[in-house]
């Protein structure tokens, strides 16, 4: 429902607000939109205003917002801020960063200084508490953690009590393994809380307990409908290299496998799957949570289709031909529970962008191939928004952890979605 302007009610700041995870995260606590939503990029705005329409959006740079101007007299009750991370990951590498970029932090003391927010909370790539001054635009190896120290001092001089403490997303219901560091400042007296981990691996006393869910996989945010082409008969070949890391990850997760990743289709055919992922030999089986996700695709789905295997290379029959099996033993020997397969097919799809989003935690029904005027979204850009989105289990926890009073119980939130 729309909200009425009300000076006396605290709002939420979600400043960096991209394509909306941590706006989604804060109303799955909340059951509200956030209030406020900033971001410099069109494009993102667009998205957030189709999935948040009662929120106030400014397309506008951080450092050209007055907080003041924005909160209109109401009291900020959290604050969140996502800047950009890709001038201290590690996958930066020994590039040039952009001093500017890295500063972005910064906004975090000028709401502080200005509108006094209840919580901040900050979120972005561990490497952050490295943070220094730069050295012909390089970090400056004897000055590592500097600038950070300094950051971290001016809120305790503004009265804030301040903890970080890195999280990883699969720890809190999300099927991807992003870890993230959390900063959390707060001048309200009340002691800064870290969520406990809902979910752990299958074989955690507290999974096997009814303590903890088992950590949601791979598996789940394939959309099984969607084929995926023969690596054989394709009209472009693959190169040779993609085609040794699809080997490599064969010889893992089939062939060598105790407990490979099958589904039956039609007593006759199994198939078997798993992600590899870029241009590095990397695979990963979709019985775990898949690997952090980029702000490019490099994720595909691969499949081996399995026949019956008798001894002769002779498979069982569908009710269609089989694709010609080369006398070249490229075909592995599988054993499954006990009986034998052979590979009779690979194939190799990427994944799609409404997999990497429910890859990434948000919810089934969230808007992602389209702005709130109905113009589409190229698949580059949907995926470029989702790699550089906050996973909504992390803000659902955060806010839930810190700001209680704030938010609605699961069941009530649910409730009045489904109404």
């Amino acid at each position: 429902m729309k909200r009425q302007l009300n000076i006396f009610r605290e709002i939420i700041v979600d400043n960096f607000a991209g394509g909306g995870g941590a706006s989604t995260g804060i109303e799955l606590a909340t059951g509200l939109n956030v209030d406020v939503a900033i971001n410099h990029d069109p494009s993102a705005i667009a998205m957030h205003k189709a999935n948040h329409p009662d929120t106030e959006h400014y397309c506008e740079s951080v450092w050209d917002i007055d907080p003041r101007e924005v909160v209109k007299g109401r009291k900020v009750g959290l604050c969140w801020l996502s800047p950009d991370c890709k001038h201290f990951s590690k996958a930066k590498g020994g590039k040039p960063v952009n001093k500017t970029i890295r500063g972005l932090a910064w906004i975090a003391h000028r709401w502080a200084a200005t509108v006094r927010p209840r919580v901040i909370i900050l979120e972005n790539v561990e490497e952050f508490k490295t943070w220094g001054p730069l050295k012909d635009d390089k970090p400056d190896p004897e000055r590592k953690g500097d600038t950070f120290k300094s950051f971290v001092r001016q809120f305790r001089d503004k009265g804030y009590e301040i903890d970080w403490k890195e999280l990883k997303a699969c720890d809190y219901g999300a099927p991807t393994t992003r870890k993230r560091l959390f900063l959390i400042a707060r001048c309200d007296g009340e002691p800064i809380t870290f969520p406990e981990s809902t979910h752990a691996e299958p074989n955690d006393l507290n999974v096997q307990l009814g303590l903890k869910k088992s950590y949601r996989t791979a598996g789940e945010v394939i959309d099984w409908n969607i084929p995926a082409p023969s690596v054989y008969t394709r009209k472009i070949p693959l190169k040779e290299n993609t085609m040794i890391r699809i080997n490599r990850g064969l010889q893992k997760y089939v062939i060598e496998s105790d407990r490979p990743y099958v589904i039956n289709d039609k007593a006759f055919f199994i198939q078997h799957y798993y992600t590899h992922q870029g241009k590095e030999t990397r695979a990963s089986g979709l019985d775990e949570p898949i690997a952090t996700i980029p702000t490019a695709n490099r994720f595909g789905l691969v499949t081996a289709f399995l026949i019956k295997y008798y001894g002769q290379g002779i498979g069982q029959t569908l009710n269609e031909p089989l694709h010609t099996i080369p006398t070249k033993d490229r075909f592995g020997l599988v054993t499954v529970k006990g009986q034998d397969y052979r590979i009779a097919d690979i194939g190799m799809r990427m994944l799609q962008p409404h997999e990497l989003f429910k890859a990434q935690g948000f919810p089934n029904e969230y808007i992602i191939d389209r702005d709130y005027k109905g113009n589409k979204y190229p698949k580059t850009q949907q995926v470029a928004r989702c790699g550089n989105s906050v996973p909504p289990p992390f803000a659902e926890a955060l806010v839930r952890a810190n700001l209680p009073k704030m938010c609605v119980n699961e069941y009530e939130y649910k409730t009045a979605v489904s109404n």
